[in-house]
């Protein structure tokens, strides 16, 4: 392998991070043909840019606000797996809450025709994929726009989704963790996914593996207030072990 210049491996490390969640010293700095002291280095200047954070034997992605755009396009296998799993909890008429999340847009995707279905969700870009669905109808929370995800968040956001009663609220999470829960990179989003979860009859937290066992700065949702969580992985994956008995796992 030809030597690879330092941007050029900042960008293959991004790239490992954006796929699985974290990067392990030695395979990292065996696939890139370097040391694991350059690999080292590398990931401290990522740290220093904020985009990622240093672990015991490696480093993890940072948790922080992404455009829709670019979290649509990161692990997309697993979301589509997810929302396969999923797909079968869609209400057939009745009302569905819908976050602001790439994975639920995934779900959206799956949605039937003829459904008569109302999504409600705080997300522009999962509205449009909802209204081009035959049968659905779908209404766009109001609020702040967050400029960062793409979700409309505040006071106005919260109270406009309290006024309606939902079968389901399909939710996805910046982070999970079995003592925590569910969290988010913003106080404002955690809020709004806490009054969609409690005025909903259940709560489906879709999450792909990269998820499990972090922390975000937000805490959005307990684990008791959760009815089921769905993943890419199979149930009985040792790296749910953390998460039975908390919530029920697909």
């Amino acid at each position: 392998m030809p030597q690879l210049l330092s941007a050029e491996r900042r960008s293959l490390l991004l790239e490992m991070l954006a796929e699985s969640g974290s990067v392990r010293l030695e395979p990292a700095a065996e696939a890139l043909g370097v040391s694991a002291m350059t690999v080292r280095r590398d990931l401290d200047d990522l740290v220093r840019e904020g985009l990622a954070r240093r672990v015991r034997g490696g480093a993890v992605a940072a948790i922080v606000p992404q455009d829709f755009t670019a979290r649509i396009a990161a692990r997309g296998g697993a979301k589509a797996e997810i929302a396969r799993k999923a797909h079968d909890l869609l209400p057939h008429g009745g009302a569905a809450a819908m976050d602001a999340s790439s994975t639920v847009g995934a779900l959206i995707s799956t949605l039937d025709d003829g459904d008569e279905l109302l999504v409600v969700t705080n997300s522009y870009d999962n509205l449009r994929a909802a209204q081009g669905r035959p049968g659905v109808d779908a209404i766009l929370l109001g609020g702040r726009l967050e400029p960062r995800t793409g979700s409309f968040v505040g006071a106005q956001a919260c109270e406009s989704a309290s006024r309606f009663h939902y079968d389901r609220f399909f939710t996805s999470a910046a982070a999970l963790d079995p003592a925590f829960g569910t969290s988010e990179t913003t106080l404002e989003e955690a809020e709004v996914k806490r009054v969609l979860s409690t005025h909903a009859d259940e709560t489906v937290v879709l999450a792909d593996s990269s998820k499990l066992e972090r922390l975000a700065v937000a805490r959005a949702l307990a684990w008791t207030d959760v009815d089921l969580l769905v993943t890419e992985l199979d149930p009985a994956d040792e790296r749910l072990s953390a998460f039975r008995g908390l919530v029920d796992i697909r």
